[in-house]
């Protein structure tokens, strides 16, 4: 059976994860990225074969604060975020620091992306949400960056 065939035969969210996990075909991964579970969310950006318009479409996609950064963290270290996807992930983020959920880790990756403008990744500091700390993050994550 091929994998579009697979998504008339799941059963729970472990089969919808691990097609999620294993499929290289786009068709499936926009399919999947419709069901509501946050762990087959990040089977998706976890995937190197996931599209860029899918990624950007996760990007909006919310549950718990946690699985929420932890989403947010995937995406911004995936490959295919570029582009509309990035900025997407970009303003998430943003919205997720000002609501106060600490999406830290996924701040540090964008910082680390030297398709993000160092402007933008510095913009995250300031923000409410921000600690000293993460602060102090971006400003070696951008140093860190070739040419940095």
């Amino acid at each position: 059976m091929d994998d579009l065939e697979a998504l008339d035969h799941l059963h729970d969210g472990g089969d919808y994860r691990r097609l999620a996990e294993r499929t290289a075909n786009p068709v499936v991964l926009r399919e999947l990225a419709r069901c509501g579970y946050p762990f087959v969310w990040h089977a998706i950006a976890a995937n190197p074969a996931t599209p860029g318009d899918v990624l950007a479409g996760l990007a909006d996609r919310r549950h718990t604060p946690w699985n929420d950064n932890r989403l947010l963290l995937l995406l911004a270290e995936h490959p295919a975020t570029v582009g509309e996807a990035l900025d997407r992930v970009y303003d998430a983020v943003t919205r997720q620091l000002a609501a106060g959920h600490r999406p830290y880790a996924a701040v540090l990756a964008l910082a680390r992306r030297p398709d993000l403008p160092g402007d933008r990744a510095r913009g995250l500091g300031p923000l409410p949400g921000a600690s000293a700390r993460l602060r102090r993050g971006i400003t070696r994550e951008l140093a860190a960056r070739p040419g940095g």
